[in-house]
């Protein structure tokens, strides 16, 4: 619920029982109705209403908007080395941050497990100044478990229906049973640890790509799945505004905007969400408001190759986090293992394979969360019948930290028809070797995660998500007392909300539009070899900005952009009070969404020819010029006016027009562009652009 904004909070609390007595005739009643009262970002509150008083409270004069709540789900010993954010040997990025002295990120999720090496306070002077939060006391956390480094912690479990549930299985406190805010913590934020490796394999120093940032805790998921709700992540993000923290990190899927974020934008913190793991299929992207930044799941260069010696001789590689070498040495493989490639329990059940390694196959499933069901469901029905091992043939799933319990290695199908062939000799026999890891040029990186959420965005069609790709792909960072790999967007997340930590400390003046520009327009399109960025999934394709925004982070470029795109929060504003309803500004205004001054654009109803405008603002050398470079989508002509930026003392920002012409007039999908400023002094700024031509209103492709 929205209405007029006091400066008091108190006053704010007041006129929220004022309103809720009105609907429910009784203030005892409305006391025990509400379950937050927001005040700090927006005047808004949640409250345990029945239907009928909802629709009540709809028609109140002061009501600008009622919603249900909804509940939400969670979603590098390497990771900061491949990105260049080398802790030993500062340069660039990291170093001008002074890696991220001071800077205050707010992680929004499971908790923190505060004892973690990763948050060692030693060596850090007293909390800021402006530090407003508090260390919120509860079930084995106490007013002084936070230290110098984290530096505050709250939790929310009052809109839950099942606490007494909750506190049987979860701490009811900031303390973190699940693992995956301590996780996501450390991979932001946590000093370096050494000799962190899983089983000896993927050895290094861990740490967070902004170990000398300040941590603030707010707990809004629990167990049961990672569980919680929207209206108590409203509350931390309400919380973090009023508490001074300079970035937002959400690795969460909400399946709704949320409403707070954007007041959290306006008063300059940089809010970063996970794009969600629901690919590799189109339209699935989360998170998709134009004012956070949207994070895609990329790989990094390391691999763990696995040996397996067939009883013929023939050595085959898969992928494995096998590193126990006590077991399959030479066992026996099920018969004719083409049997039953799904290893369902109704195949299984007639055929012994106890105490055998059975070859199983996911081959119909397309899906992402389809792919790894049948992946879990056919270990399982493995391990229940008796098997010691399994060898998946499988596409692409980016999900080796699955791979516990069974010895289990993931092959293509190429090598798995070579294993099945074998299989039906006599007496078949197979020997896995112990995993290794692999770093550096021999593996091919980055690519984009085939579970990575993909775009358009099916909320806000003229908003091209994700907006950026980061590493989210068997990364080793913190949980619990101990490491471990975690793969998702809940992973590549951290790794930009560290990113716009130390650029918010190098360029403390730059607001939430400008950072987020400064990290997409100078990300990288092509790998380690100049390369175009691949995309994996059911096929492997070349990345487009659907999979992967504007392409791969750069931190260091990203320090230096030359050009930025900014926007004045009031515009994030109109466009979100559009979508609360009809209103006498909005009939343009929404048709027009491709004109938000975003480092991207998406135009998804070309008919004939839209013009777009854009507004860039020099942040580098005084005097200089640009020139535009297009690429544009196919089957549409573009042209850019003027061709020619000049900026100087007196001309920081300028404004062009970007013209797109439909070559044909078709209904059909989307194709891809981009327009680069180049100064010729090594400046590229570079933002994607997806086009979409329709003869109907309707959308559909129906080619």
């Amino acid at each position: 619920m929205g209405e007029k904004k006091h400066d008091d909070p108190a006053l704010v609390t007041a006129s929220h029982h004022e309103v809720l007595t009105s609907i429910l005739g009784s203030k005892d009643e409305a006391l025990k109705s509400i379950v937050y009262s927001y005040k700090h970002g927006f005047s808004g509150f949640a409250a345990r209403l029945t239907e009928f008083q909802a629709e009540e409270l709809k028609k109140h004069p002061g009501v600008a908007s009622v919603m249900p709540n909804k509940h939400l789900k969670v979603h590098t010993t390497r990771s900061w080395d491949f990105l260049g954010v080398n802790y030993y040997r500062p340069s660039g990025l990291l170093s001008k941050a002074k890696y991220g002295k001071d800077v205050i990120v707010g992680v929004v999720d499971t908790g923190i497990w505060p004892e973690s090496r990763s948050f060692d306070d030693t060596g850090y002077g007293p909390v800021p100044k402006w530090w407003k939060g508090i260390c919120q006391i509860g079930q084995a956390f106490n007013a002084t478990t936070c230290n110098r480094k984290i530096i505050g912690a709250r939790w929310y479990v009052d809109e839950l229906d099942n606490k007494e549930d909750v506190g049987k299985a979860d701490y009811l406190s900031a303390r973190d049973i699940n693992g995956h805010g301590t996780h996501v913590a450390s991979t932001i934020a946590g000093m370096p640890v050494q000799n962190v490796s899983h089983g000896g394999l993927a050895t290094g120093v861990a740490r967070g790509g902004a170990p000398r940032a300040r941590i603030a805790v707010y707990k809004v998921a629990w167990t049961n799945d990672s569980l919680g709700s929207h209206a108590g992540v409203v509350a931390a993000v309400d919380d973090a505004i009023h508490d001074g923290v300079d970035v937002l990190s959400l690795s969460l899927g909400l399946g709704v905007e949320v409403h707070g974020t954007l007041h959290a934008v306006a008063r300059g913190i940089t809010v970063v969400f996970s794009a969600g793991n629901d690919g590799p299929v189109r339209q699935t992207v989360g998170n998709a408001s134009p004012w956070v930044i949207t994070v895609a799941a990329s790989t990094i260069d390391r691999s763990f190759p696995t040996v397996i010696t067939l009883g013929n001789g023939e050595k085959l590689v898969g992928q494995s986090l096998y590193y126990d070498s006590t077991m399959l040495d030479s066992i026996r493989m099920v018969k004719d293992a083409t049997f039953t490639p799904s290893c369902n329990i109704k195949d299984l059940e007639s055929v012994n394979i106890t105490g055998k390694v059975v070859l199983c196959s996911s081959r119909s499933a397309i899906a992402n969360y389809t792919l790894v069901n049948a992946y879990i469901d056919a270990i399982n029905n493995v391990a229940d019948g008796g098997g010691i091992g399994v060898i998946y043939a499988q596409y692409t799933l980016n999900i080796l930290e699955y791979l516990k319990g069974l010895p289990i290695v993931l092959v293509d199908y190429e090598i798995a028809y070579r294993i099945a062939s074998y299989a039906s000799s006599t007496r078949p026999v197979v020997k896995i070797s112990q995993t290794v890891s692999v770093v550096g040029d021999g593996v091919l990186s980055p690519s984009v995660a085939a579970f990575s959420s993909r775009g358009p965005s099916t909320a806000f069609s003229a908003v091209l998500k994700p907006d950026i790709a980061a590493p989210g792909v068997s990364i080793l960072a913190a949980e619990g007392n101990s490491y471990d790999f975690k793969s998702g967007t809940s992973m590549s997340c951290p790794h930009v909300s560290a990113v716009a930590a130390l650029l918010k400390s190098v360029h403390p003046e730059w607001s939430p539009a400008i950072i987020k520009s400064a990290i997409v327009t100078t990300a990288s399109v092509t790998d380690r070899f100049g390369m175009p960025i691949q995309a994996e999934g059911v096929t492997r394709k070349l990345a487009d900005p659907f999979d992967f925004g504007g392409g791969h982070i750069d931190p260091d470029r990203a320090a230096d952009p030359g050009l930025v795109y900014d926007i004045d929060p009031k515009e994030y504003t109109k466009f979100f009070n559009c979508t609360l309803g009809p209103r006498d500004d909005c009939s343009s205004y929404k048709g027009k969404l491709y004109n938000l001054n975003l480092p991207s654009i998406a135009v998804p109803d070309l008919k004939k020819s839209v013009t777009v405008l854009r507004t860039v603002t020099n942040v580098g050398p005084v005097r200089v010029t640009y020139r535009a470079k297009i690429e544009a989508p196919a089957g549409v002509a573009m042209s850019v006016e003027p061709s020619v930026l000049k900026f100087n003392k007196g001309c920081r920002s300028v404004t062009f027009k970007v013209t797109f012409t439909a070559k044909q007039w078709v209904q059909g999908s989307h194709t891809f562009g981009s327009l680069t400023w180049l100064d010729g002094r090594g400046h590229s700024v570079r933002i994607p652009i997806a086009v979409r031509t329709v003869i109907q209103d309707f959308v559909a492709d129906v080619a």
